[in-house]
């Protein structure tokens, strides 16, 4: 039975060694919290390191662990001490997290932790293929686990794979500056489904994947060798209903179930009733922007002084990678900084900002949800943000005011919060005000609306969503391969080949024969295709033509001497046998010098484009500009040609990275039937990539064999995936005896 494979850096259970017995304890985190409806049953392995080293892990204890482990579900990944370091402490920690968050200046660019963590990853692939079947379903997760998916992939090309990433994933201006990113990216699309918390990260990657490998992305598709890749957003909610019953039941107790701190908190709303709680939780992190949030803290008491003394600015700072000097010098910083604010401002009844530095049980950070009237969240970049989300869970009466950094993941869905951006000190100040005085029936209607989204969308749904998606992907594929012209349909082909009696085989060149290359003189024929070409040509009773929108100059040069039979300039010209060039067509050219001046100005103003003239078309080539810049121009420009050649009797042809102007009454389809009505063909064979072609399938008969290169909609029976494929079923045609 399918089982479904979960990968994370973290075991989502915590080791503890002591008498020489081990016990494994559930963790609490998100992640483990939203995997429990993935992650249950016998049929879900749960794949990480244990937190111990090899070092810290006695050797007699060794088959206890992993027992302890398998009774929920796991299975550990072995790392040493130098590993740990190298790989999460130094790549992961060091260059991806801060890159990722835009903090380039703290990113480190290490060979040897690189070394590690590519290392570190092909350990974590060896133990997914160690336990994983073909028909399993495998999630990998985040940022210190990238290269999993086509490690994987390698070794088990048809296993169904997803990867989410739990961290922004930054636009393509900073991505590029690591030294490591096409290996990054080609990691990640080992994945059949690429999931990101917001629909701005996914774009960033496509632009990455589109602007570094070159790769056909559509819509958020990315197509790749014989596989589509998805890309998509799944916001990750949180455990709705374990926070609001909570606050429920913290409601209900009396004073001699309160903990200490509610006491603490209780007795100071008492001595000035009217007084505020901001509460502000975050791990200890620079994208956090906490010595930021001071700062401003400190601006808006000087901005609004009559709030000295009625306000309290509650700080939560968890400890995290204490052992990373930047983490050692921001908890300096914020340390110095809540001095100095608290010692200038404070008076003898009221200190301005509690700060505590520690990780706080779950019933404590309940008292402080549900006592501090807002919660102030300002991360200067964030993922998603799930404290907000827990804030606004706990508020069972509605009551509270979020205010929140737009540049968290979780504004995107939270738009109900007060947003603010965290470098703006002066609109951070007038929004604390506006939080003060909002009024309580406007705190209930933001609050009851944001309240049903995170009840509606919470942990369980996210990755149930995700897990769908995954599943459908792999349904989806199974309907392509349907189409494509496997090696039973090849064979089948192949009979109807060798048993017919006069054949016409029809080649598209470009994308076809040959793959692209930026300079379309670059990409002329090589050996091995003269020699599979001479060898169908050869053959009795079957007509070959090469069909091309190539120029016959071109064609003239690189086959004439050979005698192929050759269509070109989609239709326009005919050579048969190894004669001149005929035309089939009686096209116009006037309409030339008044589209040449247009297509220039496009070149002008498109760095990497170029004007190809041929005899009677124009063609705008733009594949050697930046990808979204060419794409955004070929979109301008089809809506000025569109109107321009509205009387002319002009087409506009899109294909791959080209736009051509040509006659309407000349394409491939009306020169392919005019030589199919020539003989008395009873095997018709047509293959191409792009939109010109699709006019060869359309107009050729039902029972014609037509095939598309790669997998976009198309009106061709079949499909292949790329040119090697062509070359494939050429080979066979030619050794036909």
């Amino acid at each position: 039975m399918a089982k479904t494979i979960i990968i994370s850096n973290r075991l989502p259970v915590q080791l503890q060694i002591s008498n020489g017995t081990i016990s494994a304890i559930p963790s609490v985190g998100g992640l483990a919290t939203g995997m429990k409806s993935v992650h249950s049953g016998g049929d879900s392995l749960w794949i990480g390191w244990s937190g111990l080293t090899d070092e810290e892990t006695p050797e007699e204890l060794e088959s206890q662990i992993d027992n302890a482990l398998a009774e929920h579900g796991s299975s550990k990944v072995k790392l040493t001490q130098k590993e740990v370091d190298g790989f999460y402490y130094g790549f992961s920690n060091r260059t991806v997290w801060p890159l990722f968050h835009y903090f380039l200046e703290y990113s480190e660019f290490e060979w040897e932790s690189w070394e590690i963590y590519k290392s570190v990853n092909q350990k974590f692939a060896d133990a997914i293929l160690d336990k994983a079947d073909n028909d399993d379903v495998i999630w990998v997760h985040d940022y210190q686990l990238m290269l999993v998916p086509q490690m994987v992939r390698e070794k088990r090309p048809n296993v169904s794979i997803g990867f989410f990433l739990h961290i922004p994933f930054p636009s393509f201006e900073i991505f590029r500056t690591l030294p490591w990113r096409k290996e990054i990216l080609s990691g990640l699309l080992g994945s059949d489904l690429i999931g990101f918390h917001t629909y701005d990260y996914e774009r960033h990657f496509l632009s990455s994947v589109r602007r570094l490998l070159g790769l056909e992305v559509s819509f958020n598709d990315i197509y790749l060798d014989d596989r589509v890749i998805k890309v998509d957003s799944f916001p990750m909610g949180i455990d709705y209903k374990k926070f609001n019953e909570a606050a429920m039941e913290h409601a209900q107790r009396d004073e001699s179930q309160k903990s200490e701190l509610q006491k603490r908190l209780d007795t100071h709303k008492e001595s000035t009733p009217d007084a505020k709680f901001f509460l502000s939780i975050d791990r200890l992190d620079y994208t956090k922007g906490i010595a930021k949030r001071l700062n401003a803290f400190e601006y808006f008491l000087n901005k609004y002084p009559q709030y000295k003394e009625k306000v309290r600015l509650i700080i939560l700072a968890v400890p995290s990678r204490s052992n990373v000097p930047q983490y050692q010098l921001l908890k300096k910083e914020i340390d110095e900084l809540v001095g100095r604010i608290n010692g200038e401002l404070s008076t003898v009844s009221w200190t301005p900002i509690w700060y505590f530095y520690r990780s706080m049980p779950f019933d404590n950070l309940i008292d402080l949800y549900t006592t501090c009237d807002i919660a102030w969240l300002t991360p200067i970049r964030d993922g998603m943000n799930l404290v907000a989300k827990e804030y606004i869970a706990t508020r069972t009466d509605k009551t509270g005011v979020l205010i929140l950094s737009e540049m968290a993941g979780s504004a995107n869905e939270m738009n109900e919060s007060l947003l603010i951006n965290p470098n703006n000190f002066e609109q951070i100040a007038d929004t604390l005000d506006r939080a003060i005085n909002m009024p309580q029936e406007e705190q209930q209607q933001r609050n009851s609306v944001l309240q049903k989204r995170l009840e509606r969308y919470n942990v369980e749904k996210w990755a149930n969503d995700f897990m769908n998606s995954l599943l459908n992907q792999k349904e989806k594929d199974r309907t392509y391969i349907s189409r494509r012209l496997s090696v039973d349909l090849m064979n089948t082909v192949m009979k109807k080949y060798v048993s017919s009696k006069k054949r016409l085989v029809f080649l598209d060149y470009d994308g076809t024969l040959a793959g692209f290359h930026k300079d379309p003189q670059m990409a002329k024929p090589d050996e091995q295709l003269y020699k599979l070409l001479d060898e169908i040509a050869a053959q009795e009773n079957t007509d070959m033509y090469l069909i091309s929108g190539r120029d016959k100059e071109t064609f003239t040069k690189w086959f004439m001497h050979k005698g192929y039979n050759m269509i070109v300039e989609h239709g326009v010209w005919i050579s048969q046998n190894g004669e001149d060039f005929r035309m089939l067509e009686k096209v116009k050219k006037d309409w030339m010098e008044k589209i040449h001046p247009v297509l220039d100005s496009f070149v002008d103003r498109t760095p990497g484009s170029f004007i190809e003239e041929k005899n009677y078309s124009l063609a705008w080539h733009y594949r050697k500009t930046d990808p979204d810049f060419g794409q955004k121009r070929a979109v301008e420009l089809n809506t000025v040609l569109t109107s321009l050649i509205a009387n002319d009797d002009l087409s506009v042809l899109n294909g791959n990275k080209v736009m051509e102007i040509k006659s309407s009454n000349v394409n491939k389809g009306r020169a392919s039937m005019r030589v199919f009505s020539e003989h008395d063909y009873d095997f018709v064979f047509a293959i191409g990539d792009d939109w010109t072609d699709e006019f060869m399938f359309q107009e050729l008969p039902e029972d014609a064999i037509t095939v598309k290169v790669g997998r976009q909609k198309t009106h061709a029976k079949y499909f292949v995936d790329n040119t090697k494929n062509v070359r494939d079923i050429l080979g066979r045609f030619a050794d036909m005896h």
